[in-house]
C-alpha cells in the first residue's frame, strides 16, 4: 500500500476520546443560556434588595425626623453652636453718671457731722443728701496738702503736720519718684494743692475725661480757719475742665493725665489757644489736683500758708463748689452742677439663642395642661399650641443652671413664628 493512502484511512477513522463537533457546539449554547439565566436572577435579586434598602432607609428617615418633631416640641435644653451662636470677647467702653442713682449731675453737698476733728483736719466728705437721710451716701472728699506742713497744725508732733501728710500721700501716688512737687502749667512748681477725690466705687475703673465739669464761686472773705466763716463773693461762677478735647494726655506712672483748665462740656476750652490752666486731671485714680496759687490768684481763697496755723482749708473749696449752685449757667438755664460720668471697659460675650418654628412651642407650667393624662387646657392651643418666652437659661455641659436672662415683655411662640434671642454677658 502506497503510503498516500495509507494517511486518507487514517484520516476517516474516529479519534479516541474526541467530542463530536456537533456535540460542543450544543453544550455551549446551554452554557451561554444558563449564564444569561443567572445574570437576570442576579439583576432581579439585586434590584430588590436595593427597593427594600431604600424602603429601609425611607423608614430610618420618617422615624428620625418624627423623633426630632417629637424632641423639638418637648425640647427642654439646646446645645449651642460655639462657631455661630456664640461671639466672645466683644470689648465697649460704658459710660454713666458718677453720682448716685447714676446721675450726671451734682447740686446739692453736705458735710457729716460724723466726722471727728482729727479726720477733718485731712479730708471732708461730701455727700449728695443729708447724711442722715436714707439713700445718703459719700461722692467725694475734698484735701488740702501742702508740701512743708503750713496751713495746718502739728500740734507738737514734728514734721507730722495734716497738711504734709495730704502732699507727700498724693505726691507718693501720681508723681515720679524723683518728683517732690506738683508742677502745673498754670504756675509752675507748687508747694500747695487742693485735691478732690472721687468715690473709688462710683468711678468704677476711672473718671470719663471730657465729661466732667467743676463749678467755683470766688471767695470774698474767710476765716484763717476755714471751718468758721467763709463767703463767696458775687463773681461769676469759673467751670474748669480737663484740656483733653485739645490736647493729648501725658503718661507717666499714674496713667494718663491732663491739663486742668477753664472751660465747660458745652463750650469746650474757653480761649483754647491761650487756656488758663487750674492744675491736673489724673482720670486714672479719678483725682483733681487744683493749683492752689492759681485758685488764691483767680478765685480770691486766700490760702492759709502760716506755719503751725490751722487753716482747713479744703472746707474753702467745699463753699466754692457748694456756693455756686445757687446761680444759673446761662448756657443752659439750669443751676451751676458738678458733672461728672464714670467708665469702664466691659467685656461681653453673646449668645444667640435660635428657636425655630417647631421648637418650644408648649410649656412644662402645670396650668398648660388638665386632667391626669395631661390633656391641653386650651382647646385652641390643640393642633396650634403656643407659648410665651419670658426668660432663657443658661446651662453647664451638667445642666446646672449659671445665668438668667430676662426679656423686657413676653415673647409669643408657635409653630407659624420664630425667634432669635440675643443673650449679653458682661464681665
Amino acid at each position: 500500500m502506497k503510503m498516500n493512502e495509507f494517511i486518507a484511512q487514517l484520516k476517516q477513522q474516529s479519534r479516541i476520546g474526541g467530542v463530536p463537533r456537533t456535540a460542543v457546539t450544543n453544550v455551549g449554547a446551554q452554557v451561554t443560556q444558563a449564564v444569561q439565566q443567572a445574570a437576570t436572577t442576579t439583576a432581579t435579586v439585586n434590584e430588590q434588595v436595593q427597593q427594600l434598602a431604600q424602603q429601609l432607609a425611607n423608614q430610618i428617615i420618617a422615624e428620625r425626623d418624627q423623633a426630632q418633631i417629637t424632641a423639638r416640641n418637648g425640647r427642654t435644653y439646646t446645645k449651642f453652636d460655639p462657631v455661630n451662636d456664640i461671639v466672645a470677647n466683644q470689648t465697649e467702653t460704658v459710660t454713666a453718671g458718677l453720682w448716685s442713682d447714676n446721675l450726671a449731675s451734682l447740686i446739692t453737698y453736705y458735710t457729716a457731722s460724723g466726722q471727728t476733728n482729727s479726720q477733718r483736719r485731712y479730708y471732708v466728705d461730701v455727700y449728695q443728701d443729708t447724711p442722715s437721710a436714707d439713700g445718703a451716701a459719700v461722692q467725694f472728699a475734698l484735701a488740702f496738702g501742702h508740701a512743708l506742713g503750713s496751713g495746718s497744725d502739728s500740734q507738737g508732733q514734728l514734721n507730722d503736720s495734716p497738711s504734709k501728710a495730704v502732699y507727700s500721700q498724693y505726691r507718693q501716688l501720681l508723681l515720679a519718684p524723683t518728683d517732690t512737687r506738683f508742677t502745673t502749667a498754670g504756675s509752675g512748681s507748687t508747694d500747695y494743692v487742693y485735691i478732690v477725690n472721687f468715690k473709688r466705687n462710683r468711678m468704677k475703673e476711672r473718671l470719663d475725661a471730657g465729661n466732667w465739669e467743676i463749678p467755683l464761686k470766688p471767695i470774698s472773705s474767710r476765716a484763717t480757719n476755714a471751718t468758721g466763716s467763709v463767703v463767696t463773693g458775687s463773681g461769676n461762677v469759673i467751670q474748669l475742665i480737663d484740656d483733653s478735647s485739645i490736647a493729648n494726655a501725658s503718661v507717666g506712672q499714674s496713667g494718663k493725665v491732663y491739663n486742668i483748665v477753664s472751660g465747660s462740656i458745652n463750650s469746650g476750652v474757653y480761649n483754647s489757644t491761650a487756656p488758663v490752666y487750674y492744675g491736673l486731671a489724673y482720670p486714672d485714680y479719678g483725682t483733681l489736683i487744683l493749683d492752689g496759687k492759681m485758685l488764691d490768684q483767680k478765685l480770691g481763697f486766700a490760702t492759709n500758708t502760716g506755719s503751725s496755723s490751722e487753716g482747713n482749708n479744703h472746707f474753702v473749696l467745699f463753699h466754692s463748689i457748694s456756693g455756686s449752685a445757687p446761680f444759673t449757667n446761662p448756657a443752659t438755664a439750669d443751676p451751676y452742677g458738678f458733672l461728672a460720668r464714670n467708665s469702664e471697659k466691659v467685656t461681653s460675650t453673646h449668645y444667640f439663642v435660635r428657636i425655630k418654628n417647631a421648637e418650644y412651642n408648649f410649656s412644662n407650667n402645670p396650668s398648660y395642661v388638665t386632667g391626669s393624662v395631661g390633656q391641653i387646657a386650651q382647646s385652641t392651643f390643640i393642633g396650634d399650641p403656643k407659648t410665651y418666652i419670658t426668660t432663657v437659661g443658661l446651662y453647664n455641659d451638667r445642666q446646672e443652671l449659671l445665668a438668667v436672662a430676662k426679656l423686657s415683655k413676653p415673647l409669643l411662640k408657635s409653630f407659624q413664628r420664630e425667634a432669635l434671642i440675643r443673650v449679653k454677658l458682661d464681665f
